[in-house]
């Protein structure tokens, strides 16, 4: 039939995990086939924020730099953001990047590319438009998109989210920012360095999921730059008065009313899937994401769900890692299982935050005993060399030495956190990461040296000291 296709693998969605799944599959030789309702390139690349983001906060570090130079001995005598040249520095990172997404690169790598909305017509057809898909697997990877809440006025008053902010071409006089998670935080510090006032509104408590000790130090480091952080507050409502936008909050002392001159929504995201008409396929989904065994497999066992659909840990880089996963599974059989111990979060504010594993309140509700050893950036020669040296890590062992988690507040946490993921992963003992020669100096030693802690205690012990006097003596 002319609007039929049996491929190997049906893909649907064109995010990073989708992308990553459709081309293992067509690199290994199976018939591939990729479902997009939206845009690809550039456009897709914007709205779904990541690489916009890195990029808009690469040029407001630029600007921290250049404020604190005196600090090195450089003197900066005119300063100034230019909006109009930030926004285009923006454009030329998604624009290098763009062409990785295209549709033509993606056909060229053998992927059957479909633009339209996917439906499932029964438990083995996808639906676009007239065309029937029968595919021996499917792959949901529609990701997730912003939530708004439930605000009174906020539908008629102007608001930026996760998808539009990237397009404001200026810098926001007063930036009120509703959600002081990791992306609302992200964004306030880009924007207060970038020039703007920031007042971050949240109920509930900043970075609630991190580990508390070393989220105060990110929330320290925002406060001395000025962002203005309210946490426990109800919002009643906002809208627009002329040019203004105003938050009203309801407070035990009474109404409160803030003014800005934008909004931004960053209280979370939900899972893609409403279109799907998953029901009709007997693939079980709950309002927090479709429903998956440790394999990714939905109830439905010709169909898995990747990355920000099945409601866990929005982030391209689990979508990509779940990619791999799935195609191995669905092509060769291989047996799986998501361990997400193993995987890390990072917030990309400055400092960094970084944590794979346990927290240590999970920890000592999991194993009881434990061990948390922890080093200062500023005892670290790179640290002090770049006036970097707030910040710390800290490890939670079992009594054994077994790894179960790390948190890294500091400079470049998201890259020296990898090693601690791979130890997790590979159920390390604290000892490897000790024995471990790292370069100097370099922020990875911070890490050698709260592993080397481990063994101090021991080292100190009276019957540890009596056997290094006899060997002393007589060794």
């Amino acid at each position: 039939m002319a609007n039929e296709l049996r491929p190997d693998v049906c893909v649907i969605g064109a995010g990073a995990g989708g992308l990553s799944a459709a081309a293992a599959a067509a690199i290994f030789g199976a018939r591939s086939v990729l479902v997009e309702k939206g845009p690809l390139g550039g456009e897709r690349l914007k709205r779904n924020g990541s690489l916009a983001l890195h990029a808009l906060t690469a040029a407001a570090n630029r600007a921290h730099a250049l404020r604190n130079g005196a600090r090195f001995g450089i003197k900066t005598t005119r300063f100034a953001v230019d909006s109009a040249a930030v926004n285009a520095h923006l454009g030329e990172v998604i624009g290098a990047v763009a062409p990785n997404f295209t549709r033509e690169r993606i056909t060229g790598l053998g992927v059957h590319v479909i633009e339209g909305g996917a439906r499932f017509a029964d438990e083995r057809t996808v639906k676009v438009d007239d065309l029937a898909i029968q595919a021996r697997r499917f792959v949901i990877a529609t990701g997730s998109s912003p939530v708004l809440p439930a605000i009174a006025g906020l539908l008629d008053t102007p608001h930026l989210t996760g998808e539009t902010v990237f397009d404001l071409g200026e810098i926001p006089r007063h930036l009120i920012v509703v959600g002081a998670g990791t992306f609302g935080l992200e964004l306030a510090q880009a924007f207060r360095r970038l020039g703007s006032e920031v007042t971050v509104l949240d109920a509930a408590a900043p970075l609630a999921g991190d580990d508390p000790e070393c989220a105060a130090v990110v929330l320290d480091a925002l406060a001395r730059e000025g962002v203005k952080l309210r946490t426990g507050v109800e919002i009643a409502k906002v809208g627009r008065i002329l040019a203004k936008i105003q938050v009203v909050l309801a407070t035990p002392v009474g109404v409160e009313t803030i003014e800005g001159s934008h909004l931004l929504i960053a209280t979370g995201r939900r899972p893609n899937f409403d279109d799907l008409e998953l029901d009709v396929a007997g693939i079980r989904h709950t309002p927090r994401g479709i429903v998956v065994d440790s394999s990714l497999r939905t109830s439905n066992k010709r169909v898995y769900a990747i990355g920000d659909a099945t409601g866990g840990l929005a982030s391209a880089h689990v979508a990509d890692h779940h990619a791999g996963l799935v195609i191995r599974h669905a092509l060769f059989r291989v047996p799986i299982r998501v361990n997400y111990h193993a995987l890390p979060s990072v917030t990309y504010t400055d400092p960094e935050l970084a944590q794979v594993g346990l927290l240590e309140q999970e920890a000592r509700l999991q194993s009881g005993v434990i061990r948390v050893l922890r080093w200062p950036y500023r005892d670290n020669d790179r640290a002090q060399a770049e006036h970097a040296t707030d910040g710390h890590i800290k490890v939670v062992t079992d009594l054994a030495g077994q790894i179960l988690g790390a948190t890294i507040v500091g400079a470049h946490a998201g890259e020296t956190i990898t090693p601690w993921a791979l130890a997790i992963s590979q159920k390390l003992n604290i000892r490897a990461v000790a024995d471990l020669a790292v370069p100097g100096p370099t922020y990875a030693e911070v890490g050698k040296r709260a592993a080397s802690s481990y063994f101090t205690r021991g080292l100190t012990a009276p019957r540890t000291r009596r056997i290094m006097e006899w060997l002393r003596r007589f060794g």
